[in-house]
């Protein structure tokens, strides 16, 4: 969630640190004052002589009283820490809850958290659950590859002769402009009835599999219905699969050919717009498909490359970079004359989500002029596969070259590079409708192991800016196998609206014989895959015997987190992982990082760290100690983390099989009971499988209650320990009342409410009446007092939370309270924890009135006298609040209590936005320090359409030889392209795309974005503080110090004479990075560790490369095309034909 902060964008000196300057005028610190030395900063009484002191606090023009004296205010914060100790000694109960835990030490036993232990169960559970998933994928590689050798080809298969579910049939039903509704689809469709199932948030039918073809693929073609009539065979298989793991989610086949056969049947999530899914494009199938690449790409920028040629090959770059993986490496550049990088970025870089964003952007900026140089080209891109200085995939190596064409075969280039070896593959692309003779571009890819593609137009970018994975396949094939090995992906978002899920992905390969010479086939057929819902996985974790700070993570190579608590994305991209770092998901230091990649490297470990950690509402810092202790989970890349507090090594576990005693106890639950012990909240936890859930928290009790009238807490179907705990919670907080609070006069101190929390999830407040203002999250565990609570020693203050945008509090009957809250720690025989906070809930304005009186020269409850004309006294914060700012702020820098009437209504706000001149005098002067870091999981709103989405694709792409084909002409190929152009009509550019909106859910309204948040806590200085805020004729004297036992800070000031120091306002607003974080270009230099798969198939010497493509050295001429397609629209109706658009030897 958040990184220590760079800069967005290029690094700048931080003005808020050089802002405060001493002052320099004699007559303000006195005759014979220096200014201090350079250091840190020093209590003025320790810098001045003591006959200078005096001067230096007198106020300006007021000769009758002076600004209070450093003993004066120390003596004011010792009876404001003594007034907030006797109340919460009185109130709070934190001895009181000690005692009646002991009273009944009976009723639980202490459990002890054992971090290797634990972390090495959990380990062990998360590995049987996805090896379960591991033999099912097996099962239906095997079934697959059996069954396609055994199908015979048929050239005169037709679409009535297979029957099928088509999961897209009931939206082109529903849409008129549907590409099969116009063309009159004859294919024989399965109509279903389907049945609502929990387990996949989706109405399915287990009795078939389903089938999603992309839009640009005609569904009649030969190649098409062969896959569907071979694929069937497998539906029995995914049946069998469920049978004997009835836990198992999607199980899905992806072909090579663009066929998705999925079980059980759904239908398809319809997108917005165009439907842009195909399943050689998502994460799975990319990391299933081939191993690991670096690769290079070329893009001739020369003169003759303008206009519609120049928009297909910034089209087809970024395409291609959809291709890419965080396990693939990459480079762009453009050359002509000479060759240079598109970005920032001067070698290789991690093809992660960011990086391709940057490529995306630079690409963008290209522009065509000067002459076509291969050879610089060339020469780049081998250098940069080359450099050895850099992190790179190490394994596939490859350079694609996008071009509109050209005579250069640059042979001297590859001899010197390249050959003999061929290590790297060459992909040559012929853009755009030319006249060059593409034989050289032909020849280029076939004698480096590479293939020739032709991108004539934008509807043959999505297709040919993929198959390049098919020869990357090719070593995979032919090593069998030993490249038949189970690989986890990263997390990503299931386009079936399944959540965020995993996916074991096993390759399918083509196991007949090609030819009369029985020559082993080497093309991929697909890539198997079954889900993991991370749901599921989570449930394998502890959940609440770790404590409210308590936690486990899991992370893979890359160091993306596959579990951790805040892994919360706001929104999800389905062409993206969801890749969040650990040191991003956490607040970064030199002790994770070194946790990381022992975790990456799949040791074992264990170590405590003192490290900073984010308060759940994203408004603290606190600085607190953690147990990490972290384990490999065996057959898979990830490995597994468990996060303690010390506190949390001992946990209790009720033990109520005293009946009488679980009913007396359930009583104090029931509404009837809250006049008089409070009312009781309670944490909407899964204690039985039948309660209904409920975010309304007095629905919930109400459902909880009706249960336990019909099981009780031993029922096989609840969570005995959660019931237990809840109910001697309940049990326990009673007596507190009892004990404690019923016979208090709450409105003798000022109090709004009293209350406890604890672990074991019961929240009870005091009075009743109080709850109707209670505004704190029911779990206490989400409670972001709660935790701080645990982390913190002494009184934890909590203003209510306010933004700045919106309007000050309204202080209307009393309502508006403050929280301060302290954790109650246990010693039970020499083991320590902390089950439960307690706390009370101050009346602002009472308490407002009260800090007045605290902090003044009052010695009784006389009334105060003011400083007359004759007279020489100090100012006090309760007679001079027209001269005097007085002030508690919290350690996150948030206004608590104020001596000003008219800024009570901005208690909770940022004390910056209510005195920016002295809050910044505070952080120059190290009470406050500042943390910055980054939130890549931010929803941001949609910006306007860009160009650098994928276009919305042609359906068909015609070949040259298809051209020259007069027969074409009257094909379903010719309606294809006629419906390109319409496409080009409809939409306001063939170049622009909303990727979010064409395969995403249609109810999404916003986009990732990366914030800049910005966090204050405590700095170094502890001690008593006077200083002096410099700004000319405004300066201000101003006095600081922290109260012991507390959170919060006492600051004594002047009130500003003008306006002159307004300048240098702190900010702690989360903002939007317009860099989207980070310079990358930066981050990059500083690469984090990471490693890639351990299987590499980049070479087999068996590998036939005849197949490479193939050319058009005569195209047809420009007039000829026009003045056909011209006859086609005047005269001849469209006929669908077998098309499709595949790789050439594709086969089956």
């Amino acid at each position: 969630m958040a990184v220590p902060a760079r800069t967005c964008g290029a690094s700048r000196p931080d003005p808020a640190r050089t802002a405060l300057r001493w002052p320099s005028r004699g007559s303000r610190l006195g005759p014979g004052a220096r200014r201090p030395a350079a250091g840190p900063p020093r209590p003025l009484a320790l810098l001045l002589p003591p006959l200078l002191l005096l001067p230096l606090l007198a106020a300006p023009g007021a000769s009758a009283y002076s600004f209070p004296q450093q003993h004066t205010m120390q003596h004011w914060a010792r009876r404001l820490e003594q007034e907030i100790d006797g109340v919460m000694r009185i109130f709070g109960g934190v001895q009181q809850l000690r005692e009646i835990y002991k009273d009944n030490r009976n009723l639980f036993e202490v459990q002890e958290n054992e971090p290797q232990k634990l972390v090495e169960k959990v380990a062990g559970d998360i590995e049987s659950l996805l090896d379960r998933k591991v033999q099912a994928l097996k099962r239906l590689a095997d079934a697959a590859e059996t069954f396609q050798k055994a199908h015979r080809w048929q050239d005169n298969i037709k679409e009535e002769d297979i029957v099928y579910y088509d999961a897209k049939a009931d939206a082109e039903l529903d849409d008129p402009e549907s590409e099969d509704v116009e063309r009159g689809s004859k294919a024989s469709t399965l109509r279903l009835d389907f049945v609502e199932d929990s387990n996949f948030k989706n109405k399915v039918n287990y009795s078939y599999t389903a089938v999603q073809i992309p839009t640009d693929i005609y569904k009649g073609s030969t190649v098409i219905l062969n896959e569907l009539n071979w694929t069937e065979a497998l539906e029995n298989v995914f049946m069998e699969n469920r049978r004997q793991d009835p836990t198992l989610l999607w199980q899905v086949f992806g072909s090579a050919t663009g066929v998705t056969r999925y079980y059980p049947a759904t239908p398809w999530r319809a997108p917005k717009k165009i439907d842009l899914y195909d399943v050689r494009r998502r994460p799975w199938y990319i990391q299933g498909a081939s191993s690991p690449k670096d690769m290079v790409i070329i893009v001739d920028v020369s003169g003759s490359v303008s206009g519609l040629t120049l928009k297909l090959m910034k089209t087809s770059v970024c395409e291609m970079l959809d291709t890419l993986s965080d396990d693939d490496y990459v480079n762009v550049a453009s050359f002509n004359e000479k060759a240079q990088p598109v970005s920032c970025f001067t070698h290789l870089v991690q093809a992660n989500v960011r990086n391709k964003k940057v490529f995306k952007e630079a690409v963008q900026g290209m522009v065509a002029k000067g002459t076509t140089g291969y050879k610089a080209g060339f020469e780049y891109a081998f250098d940069q596969l080359q450099n050895p200085n850099i992190t790179r995939a190490n394994c596939n190596k490859m350079i694609m070259m996008f071009t509109d064409g050209g005579e250069d075969r640059v042979q001297d280039v590859f001899e010197k590079y390249n050959w003999p070896n061929r290590t790297v593959r060459v992909f040559t692309f012929s853009v755009g409708q030319h006249n060059y003779d593409v034989t050289p571009l032909q020849w280029m890819a076939c004698t480096n192991k590479g293939y020739y593609f032709e991108i004539p137009s934008i509807g043959a970018i999505r297709i040919n800016t993929q198959e390049y994975l098919d020869v990357l396949g090719r070593p995979m094939v032919l090593a069998g196998k030993e490249a038949k090995q189970v690989q986890w992906t990263n997390v990503y978002e299931d386009a079936l609206g399944l959540g965020m899920v995993v996916t074991g992905t096993l390759p399918v390969f083509n196991l007949t014989q090609d030819g009369p010479g029985e020559k082993k086939n080497q093309l991929i057929l697909g890539v198997m895959g079954i889900d993991v819902a991370l749901n599921d996985i989570k449930r394998l974790t502890p959940n609440y015997t770790l404590g409210a700070n308590g936690y486990v993570f899991a992370i893979d190579l890359n160091g993306y987190v596959l579990l951790h608590p805040n892994l919360k994305p706001q929104t999800t991209n389905f062409r993206e992982p969801v890749t969040l770092d650990f040191l991003d998901a956490e607040l970064e230091d030199e002790n994770k990082e070194e946790i990381r990649r022992s975790m990456i490297d799949g040791n074992k470990g264990h170590k405590q760290i003192r490290t900073l950690v984010k308060s759940l509402d994203e408004r603290y810092i606190d600085e607190v100690t953690r147990n990490y202790t972290w384990v490999p989970i065996r057959s898979t890349n990830y490995s597994l983390g468990l996060v303690l507090p010390p506190y949390s090594t001992f946990y209790l576990q009720a033990n109520l099989s005293d009946q009488i005693l679980q009913v007396k106890y359930f009583e104090f639950l029931l509404p009837s009971s809250f006049e008089s012990e409070g009312h009781v909240f309670i944490a909407p936890r899964e204690y039985c499988k039948d309660l209904n859930a409920s975010d309304n928290n007095t629905e919930f009790l109400k459902n909880f209650i009706e249960l336990m009238e019909k099981v009780t807490p031993d029922s096989k179907q609840c969570n005995n320990f959660l019931l237990h705990n809840l109910i001697l919670d309940t049990g326990i907080t009673q007596q507190l009342v009892e004990r404690v609070w019923r016979d208090q006069d709450l409105n003798t101190y000022s109090l709004l409410a009293v209350f406890a929390t604890t672990d074991g999830g019961i929240t009870r407040v005091f009075p009743n009446k109080a709850a109707e203002d209670w505004t704190e999250n029911p779990e206490p565990f989400n409670a972001s007092f709660y935790r701080r609570s645990l982390d913190n020693h002494g009184y934890v203050f909590k203003p209510p939370q306010q933004d700045a945008l919106l309007r000050p509090l309204e202080l209307e009957n009393d309502t508006v309270g403050i929280l301060v809250s302290t954790a109650v720690e246990l010693s039970l025989g020499g083991r320590t924890l902390r089950p439960a906070v307690v706390g009370v809930k101050l009346d602002l304005e009472a308490w407002a009135e009260k800090f007045k009186v605290l902090a003044s020269n009052r010695t009784h409850q006389d009334q105060p006298q003011k400083c007359g004309p004759n007279s020489h006294c100090e100012m006090d914060c309760e007679v001079n609040n027209e001269d005097l700012l007085c002030v508690l702020i919290d350690d996150g820098g948030f206004l608590v209590l104020s001596n000003q009437n008219h800024q009570w209504d901005q208690v909770g706000r940022f004390f910056s936005e209510v005195d920016a001149n002295l809050m910044l005098a505070l952080y120059n002067n190290s009470f406050y320090t500042r943390k910055e870091s980054y939130d890549y999981q931010a929803a941001c709103a949609p910006l306007p359409p860009g160009s650098l989405g994928a276009a919305p694709r042609g359906i068909f792409v015609p070949t040259i030889a298809d051209f020259l084909n007069l027969a074409w002409w009257t094909s379903a190929a010719a309606w294809s392209l006629f419906q390109q152009l319409l496409y080009g009509l409809i939409y306001h550019s063939w170049f622009q795309a909303d990727p979010a909106e064409a395969e995403g859910n249609p109810e999404v309204r916003e986009s990732s974005c990366v914030m800049k948040q910005t966090q204050y806590y405590f700095g170094s200085v502890n001690a008593s503080y006077n200083a002096i805020i410099d700004c000319g004729n405004c300066s201000r004297l101003f006095h600081a110090q922290r109260l012991i036992n507390t959170n919060l800070l006492f600051v004594v000031a002047e009130k500003p004479l003008c306006s002159q120091c307004e300048a240098g306002r702190l900010l702690q607003k989360e903002t939007h990075c317009p860099a989207d974080g980070p310079e990358q270009c930066e981050l990059v230099q500083r690469p984090r560790y990471r490693r890639g798969p351990h299987i590499c198939f980049d070479y087999n010497a068996t590998e036939d490369t005849s197949d490479c493509g193939r050319g058009a050295s005569f195209p047809p001429s420009l007039g000829v095309l026009v003045s056909l397609q011209l006859l086609l629209l005047l005269g001849l109706p469209p006929r669908p034909q077998p098309q499709v658009h595949a790789h050439p030897s594709r086969r089956l």
